[in-house]
């Protein structure tokens, strides 16, 4: 299932529904000149290269917000299909991202492959998609190196799990800190401003506004 997200021209982003955990992986391309980027693709390479046909664009790299399985599984093999490299997350999730074949076992995914990026990410870094600039934001918590990606010219943010609408990462998992994520959320992202939108791993998308308003974890 794909279902499109429009920031502000030119870039584009579009949603694929990949894995068990229905997981949002992420299309965001220049509508210009038609290149992109993947990011997070925890699986279902069919759909994403579908995806990826039907917008047709050319990716350029891979993003990924951190290394749970459902957001990296797929993302090796991606990378040898398309040719392309692998940027974050932050190097504190690399326990995790060399551990995906055999959390892929534990629940039932086989074709996971263990990933090491290209390029870790570091809080403030920037990375590019098609000349377009995002920030990085290391928010921990979720996992030990989630990032947020932020582009402040288009008041968008990919937070991968660091943020729902309504709710907010699982900290039971291992690695998981509850305290740290609600920092990173509020002393990193909120003040980015209420009318910041963004997407999120999973479920539908939303505003930063909103959930300052509203999230029951946030108020």
């Amino acid at each position: 299932m794909m279902s499109e997200h429009t920031s502000r021209s030119p870039l584009k982003a579009a949603i694929i529904t990949v894995t068990p955990f229905q997981q949002n992986c992420t299309l965001i391309w220049d509508e210009a000149t038609k290149v992109g980027a993947v990011v997070d693709p925890g699986g279902d390479l069919d759909r994403i290269e579908a995806a990826i046909s039907e917008t047709g664009i050319t990716i350029e790299k891979i993003l990924l917000t951190h290394g749970h399985i459902d957001h990296a599984g797929g993302a090796d093999e991606l990378r040898d299909l398309l040719r392309v490299k692998i940027e974050g997350p932050h190097r504190a999730d690399a326990i995790l991202l060399d551990g995906l074949e055999r959390q892929g076992l534990e629940y039932g995914i086989e074709d996971a492959r263990n990933v090491k990026p290209d390029r870790w990410l570091d809080d403030g870094d920037e990375v590019t998609v098609a000349g377009h600039i995002f920030a990085v934001f290391h928010c921990p918590g979720h996992s030990p190196g989630s990032v947020v990606l932020f582009n402040r010219a288009q008041k968008f943010a990919l937070v991968g799990d660091v943020l729902f609408k309504g709710s907010i990462g699982r900290t039971d998992f291992p690695y998981g800190d509850h305290e740290a994520l609600i920092n990173a959320i509020k002393t990193k992202l909120l003040p980015l401003g209420d009318d910041i939108a963004f997407i999120c791993g999973h479920g539908p998308t939303g505003k930063f506004g909103d959930e300052r308003k509203t999230n029951p974890f946030l108020v």
